[in-house]
């Protein structure tokens, strides 16, 4: 039994998830935060990917709760399985979750991660997460099983939304999951939910399409997360020049020295699963004292929170706009390369509802199935289908800021 402060009490229903729970691959994600390095704006997301685990987990169990009542039937092994399946969904994230995963593991997305994760578990459980696994890669003929972990309207969603916007305060993300869970439903397999519910789920489109503009992809947290990969992305470049001796017991080793481009061996895998956010700080902090000046300067900046300037645009800048940046810094520091570290640009996207085959489909009080788009009228659900791009520019606020 955990006392979580969105929910109150999450029960804990069979030993074998409690055996997963304690075991030290899902452990781990107590020291793994669940927003990155959103707390350098939203000072209470300080919650962890081991919360948000439990609270997806829970939401299962009312969701399970819901269909039986409506005569879906689901066995005790299915039920166990679902419940595995999004415990472990996020079990694949690195230290502060998206920010290291390109950087440690280039190539490797963190759902593959979790997939590699799964598959050692279920080796060391003699085989109990078979039905789990099917579930997760969408393989088990019940579609709304794998639905309810990744889907539209998933347990997923459901709760980090709603724990996101307790943790930072960003009330728009507070959605009626309470009301969304009772409107589900199953038709021929697949997850559907009835129109009586339409409302809390134009809600929760809204408030997931506020949430990644307002909060996940904050401009400053965006800053943040883009100078902790510069960071790290120097002192991989410091090694491969030969600048930088690295032992084969540091922990970066596997990730810098060893090939681990789009493959993860189970001893990398391991090394990996020990991993957290306080070994990144550890670093940081000690190179904050670096000979290296621009690993040094880059460490304080995360440290101190002495983050860049960052200009976001609905079009991308012009050269003309970064070469003024870039020229400005390189004559003061004069070091030719030293400006890919300080001054950067890119693009992030995000995309709030998919047009395809996924849709939210609804189910009206005659049996009859129809995507979500097709009742409501008043929005645009072309924009909320088309990936929303925005291009950013990072540079340093004064020189002295360096």
């Amino acid at each position: 039994m955990f006392n979580d402060p969105i929910y109150g009490f999450i029960s804990i229903e069979t030993p074998l998830l409690s055996e997963l729970i304690n075991h030290p691959f899902f452990q781990r994600l107590r020291r793994i935060s669940q927003m990155g390095l959103s707390s350098l704006v939203y000072p209470g997301a300080h919650h962890t990917r081991f919360e948000h685990a439990l609270g997806a987990m829970h939401i299962m169990q009312k969701a399970i709760t819901v269909l039986e009542g409506k005569g879906v039937k689901i066995s005790k092994a299915e039920q166990e399985a679902m419940q595995i399946a999004v415990l472990l969904h996020d079990i694949g994230h690195g230290p502060f979750s998206h920010a290291t995963e390109n950087i440690l593991l280039q190539g490797v997305h963190h759902e593959k991660i979790s997939l590699q994760i799964i598959a050692l578990l279920n080796t060391n459980f003699d085989g109990q997460l078979d039905l789990a696994y099917q579930i997760f890669t969408n393989q088990y003929p019940r579609k709304f099983m794998h639905q309810l972990v990744s889907g539209q309207v998933d347990v997923d969603r459901l709760d980090y939304l709603k724990r996101d916007s307790f943790y930072t305060g960003v009330t728009e993300g507070n959605i009626n999951t309470d009301r969304i869970l009772a409107m589900m439903n199953v038709h021929n397999e697949e997850l559907v939910f009835e129109v009586k519910g339409i409302h809390p789920l134009e809600k929760f489109l809204l408030a997931r399409r506020l949430m990644y503009w307002q909060v996940y992809l904050h401009k400053t947290s965006l800053a943040a997360e883009l100078l902790l990969i510069k960071t790290l992305g120097r002192f991989k470049n410091l090694i491969s020049s030969g600048s930088e001796p690295l032992a084969s017991s540091h922990f970066l080793y596997p990730f810098f020295k060893l090939n681990t481009t789009n493959t993860l061996d189970e001893s990398i895998l391991r090394h990996y699963l020990s991993l957290d956010d306080t070994d990144i700080y550890q670093l940081l902090k000690s190179w904050q004292q670096h000979p290296d000046l621009v690993l040094s300067r880059l460490s304080k900046q995360l440290i101190q929170r002495q983050l860049p300037k960052i200009k976001m645009s609905d079009t991308p800048f012009t050269q003309e706009q970064i070469y003024k940046k870039r020229i400005r810094l390189e004559r003061a520091e004069n070091q030719p390369d030293v400006y890919n570290y300080f001054v950067f640009e890119g693009s992030i996207s995000n995309q709030t509802y998919r047009s395809d085959d996924a849709q939210l489909l609804l189910l009206d009080k005659n049996n009859h199935v129809f995507p979500i788009s097709k009742a409501i009228n008043y929005l645009d659900f072309k924009q909320f289908s088309a990936p929303l791009t925005k291009y950013y520019l990072c540079y340093p606020k004064s020189l002295n800021s360096l």
